[in-house]
Order: C-alpha cells, then sequence, then structure tokens
C-alpha cells in the first residue's frame, strides 16, 4: 500500500471536513423539525427545543397522519410518484434509445431540440393555457403529464446506451433480432443500474413536486402531500379547527408543521435505501462515456 504524503493527507482531512460540515449541516434542522413533533407544547411553544427533544409525545405525529385531509392527500402523491415515475422511466428509456444511434437520420437535430427545452419554455401562463385547454384542470393528470420526460435524465440513460459494446447489437442483429428485441430483451437488462438512479431522480421530482398542484389544481380532494404541507407550513390553526378540542390538547402549530414536514420527507427516504446500491455506479455509467 502506498504511503500518503503529507500534502495528499492534508487534502484528504479537509475533504472529510467539509464533507462531515455539509452533513451536520444537513442533518441539525432536520434534527430540530423532528424533535418539535415529538416534544411537548409548552416547550415547544417557549422555544426550548433544539438537538434533543423536551419531554416526549406522539400526539401530534398521531394527530398528523391520523387527518383525513392528511391521508387522502398522501394517497394522490403516492398515486402520482408510483403513476409518474413508471410512465416516466418507460418514456425517457425508449426515447433515449434511437437517440443513441448515429444511423438515426436527424438525430442530432433532435437531440438539439430536446435540449433547447433545458433552457427554453413557453412560461407559466402559456403552459397554464394549454393545460387548460387540454381539459386537465383539477386532473390528477396534469400533475404527471407536463413533468414526464426529464432531458436531463434522458441524456444520462443515452450517454449510458451508447457505452455499452457495438458487439452485443452486432451478434443478436446476425440472430435475426431486431431494434424492438435487442432493446427489451439486452439493452433494458444491462442498464439496471441507471434505470434505478433515474427512477429515483423522477420519484424525488414528483413527490416533492407542489409547483404544478398549485397552479393546476383546486380540489381539496387532488391536492398532494407536498401541497398540503404548504398550506399547513402557511396557516396551521386550520387544521386544529377540524378536529375535537379533546384531540388538540397537547397540539400547537408550530408541533402540527414540523410533524407534517416528518411525515412528508420519511416516506421518500426510506426508498433510497433499496436503490443506494445502484445509484453511484447509475451515475457515473451514464454521465460518462467509455
Amino acid at each position: 500500500m502506498k504511503k500518503l504524503s503529507m500534502a495528499d493527507r492534508i487534502m484528504d482531512g479537509c475533504i472529510y471536513f467539509l464533507l462531515i460540515s455539509f452533513s451536520i449541516i444537513t442533518l441539525v434542522p432536520f434534527i430540530n423539525i423532528f424533535n418539535k413533533a415529538v416534544s411537548e407544547e409548552w416547550a415547544v411553544v417557549s422555544g426550548q427545543v433544539g438537538l434533543l427533544p423536551v419531554g416526549f409525545q406522539l400526539e401530534t405525529m398521531t394527530f398528523v397522519i391520523t387527518s383525513a385531509t392528511f391521508l387522502r392527500s398522501f394517497q394522490v402523491s403516492v398515486f402520482i410518484t408510483v403513476v409518474g415515475t413508471l410512465m416516466s422511466l418507460i418514456i425517457t428509456a425508449l426515447t433515449a434509445y434511437p437517440l443513441s444511434k448515429k444511423q438515426l437520420k436527424g438525430g442530432k437535430i433532435l437531440l438539439v431540440l430536446f435540449v433547447f427545452t433545458m433552457l427554453f419554455n413557453g412560461g407559466i401562463i402559456p403552459n397554464y393555457l394549454l393545460i387548460r385547454q387540454l381539459g386537465l384542470i383539477n386532473n390528477v393528470w396534469s400533475l404527471i403529464l407536463p413533468s414526464m420526460l426529464s432531458v436531463f435524465n434522458l441524456l444520462v440513460i443515452k450517454s449510458y446506451y451508447e457505452s455499452l459494446p457495438e458487439s452485443l447489437e452486432e451478434s443478436a442483429k446476425m440472430d435475426g433480432a431486431r431494434y424492438g428485441t435487442i432493446l427489451f430483451r439486452i439493452i433494458l437488462p444491462l442498464s439496471g443500474p441507471v434505470l434505478a438512479t433515474i427512477a429515483l431522480f423522477y420519484a424525488v421530482q414528483y413527490w416533492n413536486d407542489f409547483f404544478n398542484a398549485m397552479l393546476y389544481v383546486s380540489d381539496p380532494k387532488l391536492k398532494p402531500l407536498q401541497l398540503y404541507l404548504r398550506d399547513i407550513v402557511m396557516d396551521a390553526s386550520n387544521l386544529r379547527e377540524d378536529r375535537k378540542l379533546d384531540d388538540v390538547m397537547n397540539v400547537t402549530p408550530e408541533g402540527i408543521r414540523s410533524a407534517t414536514v416528518i411525515a412528508s420527507t420519511v416516506p421518500i427516504l426510506l426508498v433510497y435505501p433499496f436503490l443506494q446500491r445502484y445509484f453511484i455506479k447509475g451515475v457515473l455509467i451514464g454521465s460518462v462515456k467509455g
């Protein structure tokens, strides 16, 4: 094993210090919000909750997750995330395959058009008018269709396809396989890491999106969890008014906000461990050709 020089050790120390510092900066607000969600009412109101909870109670968390509005919004978000991720992944994978072929006529022009949309778009008002003309206002599909294809994710998958050996397809063509067979039986099975990574990107995007819902949805039954969270952050007292007095004895607006943030963040965090082993490999392979 090669012995590190003093300069290398200093550099490694600086890198570790920066990574640990950024991790702490990221975790401290989340820990504080969690502590507010489980601390006693008087401690939350008086601002005594810091990095450790003061007392312990689950009334606030139970109050939030048993709310009919929360459960309805949670179901909407789960539907949008699951269906949107599957549809986006299928469309992105299918679109990237022909664009990765040099023999595709007009392929460069199509690629330029896709990249152009990363830099320019019609704007909020034209997009709203388009959704309204399509009859998608107050429709759950208005939260899926506008975000179905990410050009960045498309380029990542395209680069991954281009990194695969051409001999795989050539041998399949010699056996009489067509492009569809090659894609579904050879290319996609080999693309597990990058597809899992892109699936995580799409899932986080759909789960966290509230802007489209704010524009296109006014029906309370169709509000996703993030839009519900926005409403709670703006005015948590409305939720208290909808419940019985006995249910809100140890519940404060600040505690409701904190508990809602935790309840809306934990589900998407639980997805990451299942895709972690693919994440780094998928990003590196999909972003560097060769």
